[in-house]
């Protein structure tokens, strides 16, 4: 017998608990885990300070102001056991290609262990993959996560189609994951992975098992059945479509599309807070970076992951010795994979993982779903000769939270292509300590009318330099947009920045999307 049942779609706006529709499924396998290499991260440049008094140019402070806080959203976790050590975040994006590329996540997993997930999505040949993989990947990791006698529960209550315990409240902007995300496709997939995990007779629960091996095994896990899904999902799409009508009308130029989806591509990086453990599982060039207050005020910036791309020598040499000596000058050229792509790791850009065999079929089809993909998309690789030459097999780091660990800062290459990650922490901290000052002051015993003046002024001059935004990740944009060269910020140049034509902004910018997860009090 069929069961009918959806992919958990949010209600609400700002936070919402997911909710279950019924579609029927297909039975896939799971891929096996692989050894995870060493830390590596590159340097970054500067540092920033904001400036105020100047003129912005032939657009307003309050034209600024509404462009930059557009799509800033901020979220408070309830104080407990709950919160999983995470306070709260702040969370901002700016689009620099049309459609953005970009997308973000936030959400609290609900059933047994719980946690906190917060993820950055920065997807290349459009936005589809990206897309797709921010609505899915968290409900994976929480198929991953969940003991079998808890997903036996959520199986038993589909199969007698009675109601399903929400795996997660979604924390987000109202405007983040607008579009179509295949729900009937997405959650046979999901269901075939958990009732996988349910019948897998070589896995069992030990409950002495350490956290850290189960939560990394989980997050690696996820990752890759995720991408291993999507594939699937793409090839029985195309094994469906005649070779010269690849999807039925509209649908090839559908964002959901699987075929489209699994085309383009997007890197991922995603931090797991749990009972006061955070995990980073990290895919490509997006980054994450703890905020630490050392024991003499001073700040550090903790790098959590690792690039995966050229600029990392170990990760080249990994690409390198999985390929024949033939291809030592392919298979990277120009630090891109076969010439083409930058990031060494990521999702979807099934054209460097399929088979020669199977890459042709889409090749075949002629323009009925080349057309509806970008145009790098549209020709086969050269010197394709290996594949598979792309891995979805995340980087996963493991990090207990110390009081003295403030914050993430947690954001795609966007960001990081414009500041120092020291750079980063600093602003963050000193827009916190800024807020923090604003707060009321209560007088102590003692306390005379001239102290409690110098102690105002002394406040007034902290905060006038972050009293801009409230919001953390709103003002690393500002800064990251409208760096003058100096370490502080001309408004004439974020003007500038900001005012660009949609056919310029991509030549001084990546897509940037940034949240700051709150540790601890500072």
């Amino acid at each position: 017998m069929f069961w009918r049942a959806a992919m958990l779609r949010r209600t609400g706006t700002f936070s919402g608990r997911c909710r279950f529709e019924f579609q029927q499924n297909l039975f896939l396998s799971p891929p096996p885990l692989l050894q995870l290499p060493k830390l590596h991260y590159p340097a970054g440049n500067g540092s920033r300070k904001y400036r105020a008094g100047q003129e912005a140019g032939q657009m307003s402070s309050a034209q600024i102001n509404r462009i930059l806080q557009a799509k800033e959203y901020s979220h408070t976790l309830p104080r407990g056991s709950a919160s999983h050590g995470v306070l709260g975040f702040h969370s901002n994006m700016l689009s620099s290609n049309h459609p953005g590329e970009d997308r973000r996540s936030s959400a609290t997993c609900l059933l047994d262990r719980g946690g906190v997930l917060f993820g950055v999505f920065d997807g290349h040949a459009g936005p589809a993959c990206a897309h797709a993989i921010s609505q899915r990947l968290f409900y994976y990791i929480a198929v991953a996560t969940l003991p079998l006698r808890t997903l036996g529960e959520v199986e038993r209550a589909v199969e007698e189609e009675r109601a399903v315990p929400p795996l997660m409240e979604w924390h987000q902007h109202p405007r983040d994951h607008s579009g179509p995300d295949g729900g009937a496709t997405s959650f046979h997939s999901l269901r075939n992975y958990w009732q996988e995990r349910l019948e897998d007779e070589d896995e069992f629960e030990d409950k002495d098992e350490e956290d850290d091996s189960r939560v990394t095994s989980a997050l690696v896990n996820a990752f890759r059945r995720l991408d291993y899904d999507l594939s699937v999902e793409a090839q029985v799409h195309l094994s469906l479509s005649s070779p010269r009508r690849v999807s039925i009308p509209g649908e090839g130029v559908s964002l959901s599309s699987p075929l489209r989806v699994a085309l383009s591509g997007c890197t991922a990086c995603i931090v797991h807070v749990s009972n006061g453990v955070l995990h980073v599982a990290n895919l490509g060039d997006s980054r994450a970076v703890l905020g630490v207050q050392e024991p003499d005020g001073r700040w550090s910036a903790v790098s959590l992951t690792n690039d995966h791309n050229a600029q990392n020598p170990e990760e080249l040499q990994r690409i390198v010795g999985e390929h024949p000596p033939s291809e030592r000058r392919t298979a990277v050229r120009h630090d891109r994979l076969l010439g083409l792509l930058l990031p060494f790791r990521a999702f979807g850009d099934v054209r460097f993982k399929w088979s020669t065999e199977m890459l042709s079929r889409v090749y075949e089809t002629g323009p009925d779903i080349l057309s509806a993909v970008s145009e790098v998309l549209r020709t086969p690789p050269s010197h394709y000769l290996t594949p598979p030459y792309l891995s979805a097999q995340p980087e996963v780091t493991r990090h207990n939270i110390r009081p003295a660990d403030k914050f993430v800062v947690l954001a795609t290459d966007g960001l990081w292509e414009l500041m120092h990650r020291q750079a980063v922490v600093q602003l963050v901290a000193e827009q916190l300590t800024g807020l923090q000052q604003q707060r009321p002051i209560s007088p102590g015993v003692g306390v005379t009318l001239g102290s409690l003046q110098r102690l105002l002024l002394e406040r007034r001059g902290r905060v006038l330099s972050v009293l801009e935004d409230q919001n953390a990740a709103t003002h690393l944009l500002r800064h990251a947009l409208g760096d003058d060269g100096y370490g502080a910020v001309a408004p004439n140049r974020l003007a500038k920045m900001l005012s660009l034509p949609a056919e310029l902004a991509r030549r001084y910018r990546d897509d940037i999307t940034i949240t700051v997860i709150h540790l601890n009090e500072l």
